[in-house]
């Protein structure tokens, strides 16, 4: 793939401090033994040209870098290519398009977040916050994946901002952009052959230039390229399970955190050819005239996009495929990749998962009744399974409402078997270890109705409780949760252990003991953690989840 390395070019201290710049390797000037004061504008020299940043308090702030070239044209459905250098300071104070996608359906309770108005094939961006750049310390890189499935999303959003990640922990925060959808996951190869071999993970590669970036500039920006944390939620802990199955990303990252997306398995090449085919009819190629997608609008392609996903019946799914390239094999299934196992792992869920997941888009859900718990599970579980295991639910959960089953149920089928499942696989290897957690503190906004919902650990993990309200509510308690996770995931960052003073002590998880860590205002330790529910759901096959 092509990707940037070493490019730097080496230039005298003296300049630099004229210049104002950090660059890689290079002190900055002393006076009197000590560090100089940094000059007044905040630019930092990468190996494609010189940045200039912003501050957030006492936090420096980069937006909108590119680490690779436009995606547009000839670009598209190609491994990214190298961005040309440019000529003076770039300002960075802004952030860059997300990749082109379809709107998405959004609950009440993300009314505090801000959302990206700007989309656009140039949209290999990233963005770092970094507590210093000239005092040449070594911080651990927290790289931050979103979420949105492989279909939609950014990492511009307010609830992701680094600035108080960086002041609690002193680390460096880096988020990013990425393609998406059919523009990073359109599987062209049994189509087009040895020129779109690795078109099926496009939106993958373009992740591991990120973390080439990382590893080449980010000791300009006071980050330790040997201490790097991949972190994702939802579809972006779908991405760090992916990325510790690739070979390219092997020595990149040397860390890893699933929040609620354990991904085990990738689309084969036949299924990601069937959906190649729907989507091309829908934008009106042949899968004989290939070379015509490099000549479409953007527009004509979101527009496909839309029919196909508009179109009734089922919704082709445009993500990772193990192409035997970049992705060799399932990243989880049957077992974990061997290409990672020496890398410690965080994985996790939140208590009622489902709430968001299913009951933004279908409200019904929070008004069944028992006949319409038993049609609701359609889909979830294999018809003749039904009343078994609404049965033991509810013998586990006697005062639970139907709609209480429905949600308990379902969250298990839909992230928490997964995340059982990989943290079993982890621990199989007899590698690096991995720690298993629940959030099941619940939220009190709308009265309670979303319980422990979908990507309430967001505001926790990046300490930023005023920008999620509208999920998290106010008063003390989301801030008392976010001091205990967002000190773990440091903790974690810095060390490759989550233990911190903040939490009890939290044990590696186990095939023996499964201890789990248990989020709440008073957190706690419980070892095989919802073990009889896992026994009741034990006969079934994994639900395999779209993205």
């Amino acid at each position: 793939m092509a990707t940037g390395r070493r490019g730097l070019l080496g230039l005298a201290a003296a300049a630099l401090a004229n210049e104002g710049l950090a660059r890689p390797g290079l002190a900055a000037p002393r006076r009197n033994g000590k560090t100089g004061a940094p000059p007044p504008s905040i630019v930092v020299e990468t190996h494609r040209g010189k940045v200039r940043g912003s501050s957030d308090g006492d936090i420096k702030v980069f937006k909108g870098i590119p680490y690779a070239a436009n995606t547009q044209g000839a670009n598209r459905f190609h491994p990214p290519k190298l961005t040309k250098n440019w000529a003076g300071a770039r300002d960075a104070v802004a952030y860059g398009p997300m990749c082109p996608q379809l709107p998405q359906k959004r609950g009440s309770y993300t009314a505090s977040w801000t959302y990206d108005k700007e989309a656009s094939e140039d949209c290999l961006v990233l963005n770092v916050w970094t507590p210093a750049l000239y005092d040449q310390r070594r911080r651990p890189v927290m790289v931050w994946l979103h979420g949105g499935g492989f279909s939609a999303g950014s990492g511009s959003r307010n609830v992701f901002e680094g600035t108080r990640l960086c002041q609690r922990g002193n680390v460096v925060v880096v988020t990013l952009n990425h393609r998406l959808n059919a523009f990073g996951f359109l599987y062209l190869t049994h189509l087009g052959g040895a020129e779109y071999a690795e078109s099926g993970n496009v939106g993958m590669l373009d992740i591991v230039a990120a973390l080439h970036w990382v590893h080449d500039n980010i000791s300009a920006f006071g980050g330790d390229p040997g201490n790097v944390t991949i972190f994702g939620q939802s579809g972006g802990g779908a991405k760090v399970s992916t990325l510790m199955a690739m070979p390219q990303a092997r020595d990149l990252f040397h860390k890893a955190i699933v929040e609620s997306g354990s991904d085990l398995d990738a689309l084969t090449p036949d299924e990601a050819t069937k959906n190649a085919l729907t989507f091309l009819s829908a934008v009106g190629v042949k899968p004989t005239e290939l070379p015509r997608l490099a000549k479409l609008s953007t527009d004509a392609l979101v527009a496909g996009l839309a029919r196909v996903m508009n179109a009734p019946g089922p919704k082709p799914n445009y993500s990772p495929v193990v192409d035997g390239n970049a992705l060799p094999k399932d990243p989880w299934q049957p077992d974990g990749p061997p290409v990672s196992a020496g890398v410690p792992m965080i994985i996790g869920s939140t208590r009622t998962e489902t709430t968001a997941l299913l009951g933004v888009n279908h409200p019904e859900y929070f008004t069944l009744d028992d006949a319409s718990l038993l049609r609701s599970l359609a889909g979830w579980i294999p018809d003749r399974d039904i009343p078994r295991v609404v049965a033991g639910f509810r013998r586990l959960m006697p005062t639970a409402s139907a709609s209480d089953l429905f949600f308990a149920i379902t969250t298990d089928r839909r992230v928490r078997q997964q995340a059982w499942a990989q943290a079993e696989r982890k621990a199989a290897q007899g590698g690096a270890p991995v720690w298993l957690y629940e959030l099941d503190w619940a939220t009190p906004v709308d009265d309670g109705k979303w319980g422990s919902p979908h990507a309430l650990d967001l505001a926790f993990v990046f300490d930023n409780v005023a920008k999620s309200e509208a999920m998290a509510g106010t008063g003390p308690a989301p801030q008392h949760m976010a001091d205990q996770m967002s000190a773990a995931w440091l903790a974690f960052a810095r060390s490759g252990n989550p233990n911190v003073g903040a939490i009890p002590a939290w044990p590696p998880f186990s095939p023996a003991q499964r201890a789990t860590m248990v989020f709440n205002t008073t957190s706690q330790v419980v070892n095989d953690f919802r073990g009889d529910e896992r026994a009741l759901l034990a006969s079934l096959p994994l639900y395999k989840v779209s993205r």
